[in-house]
């Protein structure tokens, strides 16, 4: 799992708006040393909860290098929670069932992905499925407690939707209502207090009004997209692993009324975020712990079938060299716009097979970790292949490094870059006028340049 989380961490630059971005702000939390009011360039910056800034504060006062200080403690949260996340599934279900079950969220595209970059999501994500198992799973009172507790970090990883997600889980804590939410006030509003107390009303009329109520309620943020956007948004999250989505149409899946109440919640969830009109890909991010346990329950109840859901799993990982092609395009002009080809990939059905006779040997333990490490092994091929392309082309730290311009403004040059550029420059460049004499960057044929 070490290897699988770490491999190449800081092997390519910050990428896009968000990753430089609250790079930017851990970086002037450390230096400053001021933990309640994040900055951006030096102004308060409210669009986000600390949590992130943070455990980026941590990793540059510990002097990592700047891509591993940004992104190795949201790595290493991910690996905590995995670790976390099998303990509780092996004693509430079976060994079986969390073994399948941590293996499908560690190696699925939308669990790693986010488990790689420095943003909100994971932090999130992370924190609050742990505080939902151990409010559905562990009846003993005082867990409230350390449930409520997980939940005010996750409010504090990305504000107050967690406390929507939660509200079903008060159906089943019997005697651990009241716990729960002292756990979670005793962590999540202190942060807030201090912050909106140093700040005034500003705080607020930001950070929950912008970006909590009208994010969810108007097209302001332009994040707007369909009601069924994250359908196919979870589909792809789960990759390899989509076809196991099939399972969800066997009526013996939901056999366990444990499984019931997991899906009653992910349709809950689903049609939260369906309903908001601005949406990202990486509000899905929490449904995907949930979801993989129900998956893997579903492989246990198909019996001798699992063999062909986990042979097409594997066949998947054919698609990965189109995959790696494609990538760079779709982080530059979106999916839509990324040409994907699919090439020769027929060298992972090597491990299909192998799978596949595993599974038909009535050893499915094997099976699925055979799977598991063929998607260890697609993950670093996908990373050793991109990532000197991610480098140089999304990516604006190779381009800085190269041509380091003293005094350069910046002429049109797109926003994700522009976050960049200020990271790896350590101050906010200034946009070029009509008077400035000294090198402009500029975009030309979709790279930038200095002239």
């Amino acid at each position: 799992m070490l290897f699988l989380y770490l491999l190449h961490l800081g092997g390519v630059g910050l990428l896009l708006p968000d990753e430089p971005r609250y790079a930017s702000i851990g970086r002037e939390m450390a230096s400053s040393h001021d933990f309640i009011t994040p900055r951006l360039d030096g102004k308060p910056w409210f669009e986000k909860p600390p949590l992130l800034f943070w455990m980026v504060a941590l990793g540059h006062m510990l002097h990592l290098p700047d891509e591993w200080a940004a992104r190795l403690p949201v790595a290493l949260l991910s690996i905590a929670f995995l670790i976390f996340f099998f303990d509780v599934i092996q004693r509430e279900f079976s060994t079986r069932t969390a073994i399948a079950a941590s293996i499908i969220l560690a190696t699925s595209a939308g669990w790693l992905a986010y488990s790689s970059v420095a943003v909100t999501d994971l932090p999130m994500a992370s924190t609050f499925a742990a505080a939902m198992f151990i409010a559905i799973f562990d009846t003993r009172r005082q867990q409230g407690y350390v449930s409520g507790a997980l939940l005010g970090l996750s409010i504090l990883g990305k504000g107050f939707v967690p406390v929507v997600l939660f509200l079903p889980m008060f159906l089943v804590e019997r005697g651990k209502r009241l716990t729960t939410l002292a756990g979670c006030i005793a962590v999540a509003a202190p942060w807030h207090l201090l912050c909106w107390m140093r700040n005034g009303p500003e705080f607020w009329q930001d950070y929950v009004w912008k970006q909590q109520v009208l994010r969810f309620f108007t097209p302001a943020l332009q994040h707007v997209q369909p009601f069924w956007f994250y359908l196919p948004v979870i589909l792809g999250g789960l990759f390899p692993w989509t076809p196991l989505a099939g399972l969800l149409l066997r009526r013996k899946t939901f056999d366990d009324v444990r499984v019931r109440f997991l899906v009653a919640w992910l349709i809950y969830t689903l049609v939260f975020f369906s309903a908001a009109k601005n949406k990202l890909p990486g509000y899905a991010l929490p449904m995907l712990p949930a979801l993989a346990i129900v998956l893997a329950v579903g492989i246990e109840k198909a019996g001798t079938a699992a063999r062909w859901w986990l042979m097409a799993c594997a066949m998947m990982l054919g698609a990965l060299p189109a995959i790696a092609a494609a990538l760079p395009e779709a982080l530059l002009s979106g999916v839509r716009k990324a040409p994907f080809v699919f090439g020769p990939g027929l060298w992972f059905m090597l491990p299909a097979a192998l799978v596949w006779w595993l599974a038909w040997r009535e050893r499915s333990n094997l099976a699925m970790i055979a799977a598991g490490l063929s998607v260890v092994l697609g993950v670093a091929y996908l990373k050793t292949k991109t990532y000197p392309i991610l480098d140089e082309r999304v990516s604006v730290r190779a381009f800085w490094r190269a041509s380091h311009p003293a005094g350069a403004c910046l002429e049109n040059v797109r926003r994700d870059w522009e976050y960049g550029l200020n990271y790896y420059a350590g101050r906010a460049l200034p946009q070029c006028g009509e008077a400035e004499t000294g090198p402009r960057i500029m975009v030309v044929d979709q790279r930038l340049t200095v002239r």
